[in-house]
């Protein structure tokens, strides 16, 4: 079974080469590397998706990780969206393959995208417009201009965005937290759906 590790690093050259080598000795095999976020304070955020060979604990490559300098695992969980991770020009192909459907697809592609559980688009009468597997039957709608984080649970983190008058929003149980340059990637991802399902 494949984990997803987000993981806090330096933003400096050698950084991620570390982290590869402490992942690789605590018995963890990298499949794919995925920079979620740079930020101005010389720190990246890195979703790194990867096995665990037999005998070996993810609990392992959390301290392998923790022990390096400036570096900090931010969340480790099982993750069994196919095995790889889905980038955003990944959907923008499969979205431009076919325009007519783009703004469902762009709800289905959502949560292996965004490595969420599930996604959902609501109108404003609250009436649910499209859904993928394990969302809530019902998601309240609420007005707003641009991608946002919302009030959320203990258990399930939420954010949403605006498309077209109605609101999609994302789910995700037990972390991580959404970051900005997530909720800045939604905006986008939905803003060129919308584009590509006019053309």
């Amino acid at each position: 079974m494949p984990f997803l590790l987000r993981v806090a690093l330096p933003d400096v050259p050698g950084s991620l080469g570390r982290v590869a080598s402490a992942i690789g000795q605590a018995g963890g095999d990298i499949e794919a590397i995925e920079i979620v976020e740079k930020s101005h304070d010389g720190t990246a955020v890195d979703d790194v998706l990867l096995e665990m060979t037999p005998g070996a604990m993810p609990d392992s490559v959390v301290s392998a990780c923790n022990a390096l300098d400036g570096v900090m695992v931010l969340w480790i969980s099982r993750y069994g969206a196919g095995g790889n991770l889905f980038l955003d020009l990944e959907v923008v192909e499969e979205l431009t393959a076919h325009p007519a459907h783009a703004l469902d697809r762009v709800i289905d592609l959502l949560p292996i995208t965004f490595r969420v559980d599930w996604a959902v688009r609501v109108n404003p009468e609250g009436e649910i417009v499209r859904t993928t597997g394990a969302a809530p039957i019902a998601i309240p709608w609420s007005e707003m201009e641009r991608p946002c984080r919302l009030p959320a649970d203990d258990v399930t983190l939420l954010c949403a965005a605006p498309l077209d008058g109605d609101l999609v929003v994302l789910g995700r149980r037990g972390g991580p937290e959404f970051l900005d340059s997530e909720l800045a990637r939604l905006g986008h991802l939905l803003g060129l759906a919308r584009t590509i399902s006019r053309a």
